[in-house]
């Protein structure tokens, strides 16, 4: 029964965030054309280019941009074909995914962009964004040249050059524009003075179809998490993916500041973890007796008191294993603690 709450808790705390209708990004489940490719990333030295549409990452097909995510999230620094289209014609390219900047989650990137950028909504007055002539519904396309896809993008940008001029690639009317500004110094980061937004799409479901896209998101989300405990044996999937409990208290915090909503989903996704990991067929844990118990009616006998020990001792070795892996995978997290560590 534990694992089976764990999994109805997980469907239930879905629902719940799928009935307040929260936005999702609009582009996600676009196909992955490549709007920009960032600048020294390892998609630009493969030669991936704007244009370029996305079809596989590796033995994964990719029909949208979330699909695109999940495929190459779990490669880091593994080397991973990548097979697209350019103007109609099939090709495949060689990247290594590394770790996505300014996240300590070890989550694989190769720097390509879909054709979205950021927008203003909105300037306060007297401030930086205003003085440089910046207006609300401008559409921002590149920092210092940077192409730009979101507003975490923008965002980081702007506060990591506090009294330093920065120039701006607008779109305003269907016009492109350049525009110089100076983000003023509060503290060690810079402000703008203006309102970022990315362009979402949000969809108001009844309790019904919260609670049906739910039970349809869970049972994907089981799939991905089998396909990354596969991926650990294949070694497709980097053991660093792990997270522990500092990694886990980590995002159960970044979560909170950001709202209830997202704690929630963070929730949801724990107790799906949580109920799957339990039923795995290792001895110890609830999946491991049930493994044992059918191995016994195929067997149509009991087994010794001398091989159970001996099987759950197994298992107690495995799992002792994987949190000395999970919680050296934390603690690596920390840059100053990386540092280190002579072999990192």
């Amino acid at each position: 029964m534990g694992p089976a709450m764990n999994l109805g808790l997980a469907v239930l705390l879905l629902a719940l965030y799928n009935y307040q209708g929260v936005p999702e990004l609009a582009f996600l489940k676009k196909p992955v054309e490549v709007g920009a490719v960032q600048s020294g990333s390892v998609a630009a030295q493969a030669g991936i280019a704007p244009g370029d549409r996305i079809v596989s990452v590796g033995s994964t097909q990719v029909k949208d941009w979330e699909a695109f995510y999940q495929a190459v999230g779990p490669r880091t620094g593994q080397d991973t074909p990548i097979a697209l289209v350019r103007n109609g014609e099939p090709l495949t390219r060689s990247v290594t995914p590394v770790r996505a900047k300014d996240t300590t989650i070890e989550v694989g990137d190769i720097g390509v962009l879909p054709n979205i950028h950021p927008h203003i909504t909105g300037i306060i007055a007297g401030e930086a964004a205003e003085r440089a002539g910046l207006k609300a519904n401008d559409i921002v396309v590149a920092v210092n040249d940077e192409p730009t896809a979101f507003q975490a993008q923008l965002r980081e940008a702007i506060a990591s050059h506090p009294d330093q001029e920065l120039t701006f690639d607008i779109l305003r009317d269907g016009t492109s524009l350049k525009v110089k500004a100076t983000p003023k110094r509060q503290g060690t980061r810079g402000l703008l003075g203006a309102y970022l937004a990315d362009d979402t799409i949000s969809h108001q479901p009844t309790a019904v179809e919260a609670f049906t896209s739910s039970v349809t998101q869970n049972v994907q989300f089981s799939g991905m998490i089998f396909k990354t405990i596969w991926g650990l044996f294949t070694r497709e999937t980097s053991p660093k993916q792990l997270m522990g409990p500092l990694a886990i208290a980590q995002l159960s915090g970044e979560s909170a500041q950001q709202s209830w909503i997202a704690l929630v989903y963070l929730m949801a996704q724990l107790s799906l973890n949580l109920g799957l990991l339990n039923l795995m067929p290792i001895p110890v844990l609830d999946g491991g007796h049930i493994f044992i118990m059918s191995l016994e009616g195929l067997a149509r006998r009991d087994f010794s008191v001398r091989l159970k020990e001996k099987m759950l001792l197994a298992g107690f070795v495995v799992l002792m294993s994987l949190m000395v892996t999970v919680i050296y995978n934390d603690l690596m997290r920390f840059p100053w603690l990386e540092r280190l560590v002579p072999w990192r």
